[in-house]
């Protein structure tokens, strides 16, 4: 609109000016080298105007022809970065699909057209990356790092090569070097975190961590805090107790819940007398996250306290949390020590089903204890080699048997979480078990004559069906102890009546054979994740439990 009148204002204008000079007529007369010309004002204004836009015409025209070579040239390189600009898009779709041909193909193009263009240095590198040229990349990258406008960039992917590589010395220059160059860089940061970590640097890396606490999450910041105050107070728990009190209890403040922090917290009050401190506490975190830790501390509060008191305090903490398998096997344990056998196996009862191998060792242990029957505690023992895995401390497939501030694997902070084993389960999940397990406790006894069914040992027909004979409610043992030898002739016979099975047939051969410990077929296939080691390196690197009575009370609860 304002262009608009401000048109109108400059026609009017040039209209008025027009019709005062028709207004006032005149003659100009113009004499140069003999020439005379007269002509009229409106005339002779004509003939200037005309004259101004052919001058202005021949100059524009003039100008073009001096300008042609560049105007050629940037269309020449216009066209060209719309080649390069469409063989980078190409090659990226192409690495991001996987397709190494196509981007090997658009990354030679885009690096022929635009070799100095970041996205192509770039798409050069992943191309070589998912080629599996480790020296391309690594020259693609040292490109993007020489430059100041892609440097971060470069430094990050010379990063993840050298970790590729496991060369973690080179790993931890170039994210320091990223920090130093750019301090907002939260990989960086990271990177040079879990490398401090990963040397028991516990003093460097809570400086370092708030010295980046504004590019963090409040919550983030506060747990990686703790982990980190946790850590450095087990590392000097021996050396000096009233520092590593200090750090823990500030640990404890920006993480309740974290469960190292609580239970040494809670051992260290103890241990300097403060009762009360150390129950509220390891009852905040057992509210959150009931663990054996903590129950382990909390049992340990009060020293030379007679059994039944310590199963007293346990089951009204366990009230907290009921219908847990912890606050049950809490329960069970102290049961046991006080010498409440029906307590005991009343707190097990709900998970005789389906045991877990800490619930059939405890049973096993409460067998052994009330009755000293042998047998029924070494079928609770084989029940325990073939049961489901209890929750572990786990991090990338890696099992620990205590908490670790990072990760052994991946190096990542906090990265432990309480879980069972390879499947990734949570604590208070259930696993199914086999109804007619056969291990190797099982198999050598098979290989043993029987000895009838007067017999006090399970013999070797009847140990799998008494596998799968119903649990006894808690009592039923001690009100008829006489009922074994009729349960182990009932099962003697239905197991010659029973159709032999192809595992049985097999055992006259397995005689003459060298022994050796023979793996059961799992029962549900598992299916793991690439960075899970599987089965078998769970076994290397989880020691296998020691179904002894003499570990007490902190074995049953690993």
């Amino acid at each position: 609109m304002i262009r608009v009148a401000i048109f109108l204002i400059i026609v009017g204008a040039l209209s008025i000016g027009a019709a005062w000079l028709a207004d006032r007529p005149g003659d100009v007369v113009i004499t140069w080298q003999g020439w005379r010309i007269e002509t009229s004002i409106m005339v002779a204004a004509l003939a200037v105007l005309a004259a101004m836009i052919v001058l202005g015409l021949v100059l524009a025209l003039l100008r073009t022809l001096l300008r042609t070579p560049f105007i050629v040239n940037r269309m020449r390189r216009a066209r060209r970065s719309a080649r390069a600009y469409h063989a980078i898009s190409k090659g990226l779709i192409a690495v991001g699909s996987g397709d190494m041909s196509g981007a090997r193909k658009f990354s030679a193009e885009a690096s022929r057209l635009a070799p100095n263009e970041p996205l192509a240095l770039l798409l050069n590198a992943q191309s070589a990356q998912i080629a599996g040229d480790r020296d391309s990349a690594d020259r693609a990258f040292r490109a993007l790092a020489g430059r100041p406008d892609t440097k971060a960039l470069g430094l990050h992917g010379l990063f993840i090569e050298a970790r590729r590589r496991d060369d973690l010395g080179s790993a931890r220059a170039y994210a320091e070097e990223a920090v130093r160059s750019a301090p907002s860089l939260g990989w960086a940061g990271r990177a040079v975190l879990e490398s401090l970590c990963r040397d028991g640097d516990w003093v460097g890396a809570l400086v370092l961590l708030e010295r980046g606490k504004d590019g963090l999450d409040k919550t983030v910041y506060r747990r990686q805090r703790a982990v980190l105050l946790t850590a450095r107070a087990l590392a000097i728990e021996e050396s000096d107790r009233d520092v590593a009190k200090a750090l823990v209890l500030e640990a404890v403040k920006l993480a309740p819940t974290l469960v190292p922090a609580a239970a040494l917290a809670g051992r260290l009050l103890g241990a300097g007398g403060e009762l009360r401190k150390a129950t509220r506490i390891i009852d905040k975190a057992w509210r959150a996250n009931p663990h054996p830790e903590l129950a382990q501390a909390f049992s340990e509060l009060r020293s030379g306290e007679a059994a039944r008191d310590r199963l007293k305090r346990i089951t009204n903490a366990a009230k907290n949390v009921p219908d847990n398998i912890e606050s049950s096997l809490a329960i069970a344990r102290a049961a046991l020590d006080a010498r409440e056998f029906a307590t005991s196996r009343g707190a097990l009862t709900p998970y005789l089903a389906a045991p877990t191998k800490r619930v059939a060792l405890l049973m096993a242990a409460i067998e052994r204890a009330e009755h000293g029957d042998e047998g029924r505690a070494r079928e609770w023992m084989a029940r325990a080699l073939q049961a489901a895995p209890d929750p572990a401390w786990t991090a990338d497939g890696y099992v620990s048997d205590r908490w670790l501030p990072i990760s052994p694997v991946s190096g990542r902070l906090d990265a432990f979480e309480w879980r069972v084993p390879l499947t990734g389960m949570l604590s208070d999940a259930r696993a199914i078990e086999p109804e007619a397990p056969v291990v190797p406790v099982a198999e050598a006894v098979l290989e043993e004559p029987d000895k009838g069914p007067d017999a006090t040992q399970p013999s070797a027909t009847t140990l799998p069906a008494l596998s799968k004979a119903p649990t006894p409610e808690p009592g039923a043992a001690a009100a008829e102890p006489k009922a074994e030898p009729k349960m182990a002739e009932a099962s003697a016979a239905e197991a010659k009546t029973a159709e032999p099975k192809p595992e049985l047939e097999r055992r006259p051969a397995l005689k003459s054979e060298p022994k050796a410990e023979q793996k059961a077929e799992p029962v549900i296939p598992l299916v793991h994740a690439p960075d899970d080691p599987g089965p078998e390196a769970a076994e290397e690197s989880e020691p296998r439990t020691v179904p002894e009575e003499a570990r007490g009370w902190r074995s049953l609860f690993r």
